[in-house]
């Protein structure tokens, strides 16, 4: 899998073992794992088949993103980079053809949308 960051200085924390640590703590293993498995499936169905990262289309205003858990409450968000990007019928994912993803942040976004 081909994997881009939504901006550099995300990338740089993920990519730097020292910064993800100090940022995420104790996550920071389970980030690690979880993008060492990204970057080894391809296509991403691959990845439906791992039941510990429980991989996962959003819905509503997060519709055309995937979330990986990680320590709860923690996702791991990101979208499908191919351009186009493959669609089924349905209006669900294609997960056979995605090829390249793009990280767009780890969050809690539960908590973000309680008011």
């Amino acid at each position: 899998m081909i994997i881009l960051f939504k901006g550099t200085k995300l990338a740089n924390t993920i990519n730097d073992d020292k910064k993800l640590n100090r940022q995420y703590g104790p996550s920071a293993k389970i980030i690690r794992t979880c993008l060492d498995d990204l970057k080894a499936v391809s296509p991403l169905s691959v990845l439906k088949k791992l039941p510990q990262h429980r991989c996962h289309e959003l819905k509503g205003n997060r519709k055309g993103q995937l979330a990986i858990d990680l320590i709860y409450p923690y996702r791991l968000v990101f979208e499908p980079a191919d351009d186009p990007p493959s669609i089924k019928d349905d209006g669900g994912m294609d997960w056979e053809n995605i090829r390249s993803i793009r990280i767009i942040e780890i969050v809690d976004y539960h908590k973000q949308g309680r008011k």
